[in-house]
């Protein structure tokens, strides 16, 4: 289901109607649109499909302003699951959200902190 993900082996292709890759569509711009609400202006957040050798492969992913580009992935599946549910779109866009602030953090280290006078 998500990228990266170490569970399951040889899939089979998922092709989807056009009405279905439109409705992906849709909710991975649901995803971008929920995760810009969770960050700052300065994250810069893009999302994009494509196809993959196993079908379409949604991709979301976060510029934070200093740092990597942190991103993930969804596969549907199969073609009766190729839409994310609202679940799913809350918990990628809550994780991929943290993932960024988190980068930032890393870079920056703990130096940056004010001090109290």
């Amino acid at each position: 289901m998500y990228g990266n993900s170490p569970f399951g082996g040889e899939t089979e292709q998922v092709t989807l109607t056009a009405e279905q890759r439109d409705q992906l569509r849709k909710d991975l711009a649901s995803v971008a649109a929920r995760t810009r609400e969770l960050l700052p202006s300065e994250f810069v957040v893009g999302s994009e499909i494509h196809n993959s050798e196993t079908g379409p492969r949604a991709t979301i992913a976060v510029q934070p302003p200093v740092g990597s580009v942190v991103s993930a992935d969804y596969r549907p599946e199969d073609a009766e699951s190729s839409s994310i549910t609202s679940d799913e779109r809350d918990e990628l866009a809550q994780g991929i959200a943290a993932s960024a602030a988190l980068q930032v953090k890393q870079v920056m280290g703990d130096d940056t902190a004010p001090t109290a006078q």
